[in-house]
């Protein structure tokens, strides 16, 4: 939106308030305050979107295990969802990060096919879920922070993930995430993708590495499905919002983690150590919330995401039609 078309919306605003008897001075001044300083980056071109998905697929972006090798002083990976058993497409266990304990699980790729059939191309079945959700119990029961790393086009689409009950271990997940009592950062290191990234996705710190894309869909299901062409994949890319900048303004995620040049392939201890220390200054930030705000807090950041309502307080409600312009 031009600043003309913002400066016209405000005085219309401006208006209706005056109209309803409604003050929202300091409001206003402080949006065109706003007006007057930087604007920021206009909205992701087609072809900016389409290389951050290319990017999150490039087959030599380090992995959920090749991050925990350089981030933890140590770690030591448990298997098993002591249900059915353990699933290689979705990993985890106990750490040290700068000698204090931690909980990790991640959803793990291969770099190379032998490896990603072996790892199902990072697409976790049931008992991936359950696994983390038994690791994710372990730590709110030791008061182990948790820090979630997602990597994955999607949970498996399978019949053998429909018969052991993915949608059931995903909705369990999300609703006992939303009440563990420990800190909790996830990270979206490369893909993240509809049901089979928010499995493990629910947190009070919501990391995206630069070059990383969170969506409900696949540029390619959604071109598929919408625009009832797979080749229109680019497109649909763009029209999804699914790059970091995009979620940071949409409050989807909260902080976007800088990568090395050209990716974080070309330097994965580069981008380890930048995520690392955002990694540090999140668990810090958290670590001074009581348990009854962590929660508080982490409920209403998800419970509010795409909420509106069609009546509100009439000054609140022009309060957030300004903001939104932003």
């Amino acid at each position: 939106m031009s600043e003309s078309t913002l400066r016209d919306k405000i005085a219309e605003l401006r208006g209706l308030a005056e109209k309803q008897n409604v003050d929202i001075s300091r409001e206003l001044a402080e949006l065109e305050q706003k007006l007057r300083e930087p604007q920021p980056a206009p909205p992701t071109t087609e072809n900016e979107a389409w290389q951050r998905v290319e990017l999150a697929r490039h087959p030599e972006r380090p992995t959920t295990l090749q991050y925990a090798e350089r981030i933890f002083d140590d770690f030591v990976e448990l298997h098993g969802d002591r249900a059915y058993g353990d699933d290689s497409a979705l990993v985890g266990g106990i750490a040290l990060l700068n000698g204090m304990p931690v909980t990790f699980f991640g959803h793990q790729k291969g770099q190379n096919m032998k490896d990603n059939l072996k790892r199902n191309f990072g697409m976790a079945h049931p008992e991936g879920y359950r696994k983390a959700l038994r690791l994710a119990r372990q730590a709110a029961k030791f008061g182990r922070p948790i820090l979630s790393f997602i990597d994955t086009p999607g949970a498996y689409p399978g019949v053998s993930g429909e018969d052991r009950g993915i949608s059931q271990a995903i909705a369990l997940n999300m609703k006992e995430f939303a009440v563990l009592p420990v800190p909790i950062v996830a990270t979206i290191l490369g893909e993240g993708g509809s049901g089979g990234a928010i499995g493990i996705g629910v947190a009070d710190i919501v990391l995206m590495m630069e070059n990383a894309y969170y969506s409900v869909i696949t540029p390619e299901g959604c071109a598929s499905i919408l625009l009832r062409d797979s080749s229109r994949a680019r497109e649909a890319a763009a029209l999804l919002k699914l790059t970091p900048q995009d979620l940071l303004r949409f409050r989807v995620v909260d902080r976007i983690v800088t990568e090395p040049e050209q990716g974080a392939h070309r330097d994965p201890a580069g981008a380890a150590a930048a995520l690392k220390a955002d990694i540090l200054t999140s668990l810090g930030v958290l670590s001074r919330r009581s348990t009854e705000t962590l929660l508080s807090l982490r409920n209403e950041k998800f419970l509010s995401l795409g909420v509106f309502q069609e009546e509100e307080a009439r000054r609140k409600g022009l309060i957030q039609r300004l903001r939104d312009f932003f």
